[in-house]
């Protein structure tokens, strides 16, 4: 598996695994899919922040993307959404994926990455609750689920609310 940066000519794959992956049966098309297009058209999207996982046969299985979100004024980073085609999931591509867009993220800078998820998998990562932190999630709601990672250029006094890009809002 190859981890690299995503192309143009990925985005209707990419498009395809996150609808795939977080598909349920016969529901809707996943609000995840939408995200990723409103996303891709906003301000806070950073390509160089956009990664695909791809197999052995030159065919994309997973994406993770990483875009623009704040504390306060201080830009950091929210995580996802992260998708692995159906067919590929439990073969290592998500924490390739991840431990990719962290590293990527840290040599650009960034001081910090914030998600809504799992703490059981995320913990592995590094990610611990944005509470611990002082940084409090959009939603109270979220509790434990909304984490956080410091990377290198983290400072704790970057302190506050967690704002998402945009188009989270409408999710």
């Amino acid at each position: 598996m190859l981890i690299r940066r995503e192309v143009r000519a990925d985005v209707p794959a990419v498009r395809a695994i996150t609808a795939a992956a977080f598909a349920e049966p016969d529901g809707p098309e996943p609000v995840e899919a939408a995200l990723l297009d409103n996303l891709r058209a906003c301000d806070a999207w950073l390509p160089e922040l956009s990664l695909v996982a791809v197999g052995a046969a030159g065919e994309v299985t997973g994406h993770v993307v990483c875009t623009r979100a704040r504390i306060g004024g201080a830009p950091v980073l929210g995580l996802g959404p992260i998708s692995v085609h159906p067919d590929h999931q439990g073969h290592g591509a998500g924490s390739a994926l991840v431990h990719a867009v962290l590293g990527a993220a840290d040599a650009l800078g960034e001081p910090l990455v914030g998600l809504l998820g799992s703490p059981a998998y995320y913990g592995r990562f590094g990610f611990r609750s944005g509470t611990e932190a002082g940084v409090l999630p959009p939603d109270p709601g979220w509790g434990d689920y909304f984490q956080v990672r410091a990377l290198t250029a983290y400072r704790p006094s970057l302190r506050g609310t967690f704002v998402y890009a945009e188009p989270f809002d409408d999710v």
